[in-house]
């Protein structure tokens, strides 16, 4: 098994348009494996894809695939990877709900399915400390990781609430500027930026610098599912799901495992985690760092469908999704078959 390197980062439309017209239509032409005897899975290096990084590092999803040849991509954005999704390049990937709802919208309904949750929470926005209150944020620069991206939708979505203007361009009353997680800490600690609403761990990795406090902790903004929100899916192409849905239990099984070994050893599973996002990444990253990361993270099969529609409804009403029939874009009885074989409750859809 191989793990390959991140692609550069893309425009969410510029990146849904180019992979639609190199499709046609989703799944069309794609060459999904006919007969499942390969899975190419994609994930980020983010602590909110811990379930793929302890997962791919422990073996988990290779053990429970058997015979399944195995192989893994790594990207900084949701675009690249519904592109991949798209084109056939990957075969399953885990994506923020953001993503997802755009590849099922520019697909017309065709393109994946969701079919399992991974985490929920883990994500914020850390500001320079002279930045006190919320009244405080305009004049100011933020990064976000992609425009249009699940942690980019809430910033902007925020600052509606507060009746500010913003543009793509990063103009209005704040400037938003997307850019790949890694790069925004960099740019926060070489103060080009302000600030950054930003998913684990790098939002800890921000925390850990002089002049960063935390001004907004996301949970606190979902009252109403008690501070659940879902930050990370797990989503497969509707093609490969139809033609290798026992692959596709193989996977889930090995994906429920994971987050099972998560709940059960969170240190373990931590150092797990870190010393995979090491190997992605080439660089060093701080065991406290990364176990702060993991405590500011829920890791769960559960989708929490809620969250999602909601996440859908803000991105429709700042101009960032066009309005979108989501039926069908859940696919969990796969997933339930699952839980039921180790006598565990199913999670709910949509018609739950």
């Amino acid at each position: 098994m191989r793990v390959s390197p991140p692609p550069p980062r893309t425009l969410v439309a510029a990146a849904l348009a180019l992979s639609l017209a190199a499709t046609g239509c989703a799944g069309e032409g794609n060459g999904a494996d006919a007969d499942g005897s390969s899975l190419t899975l994609g994930y980020f290096p983010n602590i909110t894809h811990a379930p793929a990084l302890i997962g791919v590092e422990d073996g988990l999803y290779e053990e429970a695939l058997g015979d399944v040849d195995f192989d893994t991509r790594t990207f900084h954005n949701g675009p690249d990877a519904v592109n991949a999704l798209f084109s056939g390049e990957i075969d399953a990937a885990f994506l923020g709900p953001n993503p997802a709802v755009n590849g099922w919208s520019q697909s017309g309904g065709e393109a994946l399915h969701i079919i399992a949750g991974a985490a929920a929470q883990g994500s914020g926005l850390v500001v320079r400390d002279d930045i006190e209150t919320i009244d405080d944020l305009p004049g100011h620069t933020f990064s976000t990781p992609m425009l249009g991206g699940t942690q980019d939708v809430a910033l902007r979505w925020f600052a509606r609430e507060q009746g500010w203007e913003v543009d793509t361009a990063g103009g209005g009353d704040l400037s938003i500027i997307p850019q790949d997680n890694p790069d925004t800490v960099d740019a926060f600690e070489l103060g080009e930026i302000d600030g950054a609403w930003i998913p684990e761990p790098h939002l800890s990795r921000i925390l850990a610098q002089d002049d960063a406090h935390l001004l907004i902790d996301e949970p606190d903004l979902w009252e109403e599912t008690d501070g659940m929100y879902v930050t990370t899916l797990l989503v497969v192409n509707a093609d490969y799901l139809e033609n290798n849905p026992e692959t596709v239990a193989d996977l889930l099984r090995g994906h429920v495992e994971s987050v099972d070994r998560i709940d059960d050893a969170p240190e373990e599973s931590a150092e797990t985690a870190r010393l995979h996002l090491e190997d992605l990444t080439g660089g060093t990253l701080d065991p406290e760092i990364t176990a702060t990361a993991f405590d500011n993270v829920a890791f769960t099969v559960d989708p929490i469908v809620p969250s999602l529609l909601t996440q859908a409804e803000q991105a429709e009403a700042i101009g960032l999704l066009d309005p979108v029939d989501l039926t069908g874009i859940y696919a969990l009885d796969p997933l339930n078959d699952v839980l039921a074989e180790a006598g565990r409750e199913p999670v709910v859809g949509l018609e739950g």
